[in-house]
């Protein structure tokens, strides 16, 4: 089983093709991707991109992709270390940096510039991997 950790961009973009994911995947993710998929939701309506009845069903789709999320206090200490080596504003991303280190196997992002910030910290696969 591989087991990939995804940020909230790709989660949006498999909501918005209703990629099928392949069985042998485990996906995983910060507890925070709950809020920023919501607020990448709500943006898209409010920019006249989607209905909400759109963003329900995305993020119906999302729920029902069976993402282990996790936040302990092992990941936020980890999270802030990664943070301060890499001189990061916030810990956002080192969250999801974090979880790739200590329980999965590649992190998949849609942002170029965190994958390149990020290439020696952990593996990085394309959006691909998970269909």
């Amino acid at each position: 089983m591989t087991r990939y950790v995804i940020g909230a961009d790709v989660a949006f973009r498999l909501a918005n093709e209703h990629a099928p994911i392949r069985d042998e995947h485990q996906i995983l993710a910060p507890t925070l991707l709950r809020s920023q998929l919501l607020s990448l939701l709500y943006q898209a309506v409010q920019r006249g991109e989607m209905t909400k009845k759109d963003a329900e069903r995305r993020l119906d789709y999302v729920r029902a992709l069976h993402i282990r999320l996790l936040g302990d206090r092992v990941l936020q200490n980890v999270a802030w270390k990664v943070a301060d080596q890499l001189g990061w504003s916030d810990t956002f991303d080192a969250e999801y940096v974090a979880l790739t280190q200590l329980q999965a196997d590649a992190l998949i992002t849609l942002d170029s510039q965190l994958a390149h910030a990020v290439k020696d910290l952990v593996a990085i696969a394309p959006i691909e991997a998970l269909s």
